[in-house]
């Protein structure tokens, strides 16, 4: 019980380890739409300015229960409005709550941890300024042993890991952002790579494609399909040039000219929101990462 105990303690980030920042709304709204924050938090179906309206709700079955997505919106009662900066940081870097409990990994701060903690910063300065909502989002509904939070100590400690792989390739700035945006913000490979018995992503398998009925939020088992591998493997996207990448993002279609489905449409939305030079990086990333065919054998 000791070693349980010990080995499953918070690790949160101390408030001198926040550097002297002011926010930059305008760059924590290209945070905001890099990291999909609408497409979870907001209502299904919201459009336009609604999507501005974090407040949560959204059912997300899972082999280990159905996550609720949580009021994020800026009030103080049921949102994150009275979070200060530090609370904001440990939330997304660490997957801390204001109290110091483990947050699930249904919400994607194995990703998140790899932002910089001014990029996290400009993201709560831009999320402060959205509209409240007082809807107060039920709690999950998980079976034991799921609904034992401080369990996910013992996860984070093999699963949450702050290094990102180098590039196989010569470095550029390009490539640079396009790795930090995929890993970082954009958690591609929160859907795109498939995940062991505990949830936990196969590293060794990164964008290779997943089961979405194990993955993707809302999915079930008449509508279960494979997410996509996007590695420049001929069983992904081998045939799709880098433009033809940046494009799909910024439009929605594919070289075909067959357009997205599912989840994914949110996605591409989100993603035609930043400036193209991001989408451009994005795919150069891409098409420098590892091919690796869809199935293991």
């Amino acid at each position: 019980m000791g070693v349980f105990y010990i080995g499953s303690i918070p690790n949160p980030i101390k408030q001198d380890e926040l550097p002297e920042h002011r926010g930059d709304t305008q760059n924590g709204e290209l945070m905001f739409w890099a990291g999909g924050c609408a497409s979870c938090h907001a209502q299904v179906d919201a459009d336009g300015d609604e999507q501005l309206l974090l407040s949560g709700g959204l059912e997300m079955p899972t082999p280990f229960g159905m996550f609720i997505v949580p009021n994020i919106s800026s009030d103080a009662d049921f949102g994150i409005g009275a979070w200060t900066d530090l609370n904001f940081v440990n939330a997304m870097a660490r997957g801390l709550s204001p109290d110091n409990k483990h947050y699930y990994p249904a919400f994607p701060y194995t990703n998140y941890q790899h932002m910089t903690l001014k990029d996290l910063l400009d993201l709560k300065a831009f999320l402060d300024t959205l509209p409240s909502s007082s809807n107060n989002a039920a709690d999950h509904q998980l079976a034991l042993p799921y609904s034992i939070r401080r369990g996910l100590g013992l996860w984070k400690r093999k699963y949450l890991k702050r290094e990102i792989p180098a590039l196989n390739v010569p470095s550029t700035p390009e490539l640079e952002r396009g790795r930090y945006l995929v890993r970082g913000p954009a958690h591609c490979g929160a859907c795109h790579t498939p995940r062991d018995a505990f949830g936990g992503v196969l590293a060794d398998r990164f964008l290779a494609g997943a089961d979405s009925l194990e993955i993707e939020p809302g999915a079930d088992t008449d509508s279960a399909s494979r997410i996509p591998n996007i590695t420049p493997h001929d069983d992904g996207i081998s045939s799709w040039s880098q433009s033809d990448i940046a494009y799909s993002l910024e439009s929605g279609f594919d070289p075909d000219f067959d357009s997205f489905g599912g989840s994914m449409v949110h996605v591409q939305e989100n993603m035609a929101m930043l400036p193209a030079e991001d989408r451009a990086a994005i795919a150069a990333y891409l098409k420098s990462i590892p091919a690796i065919p869809s199935n293991q054998n």
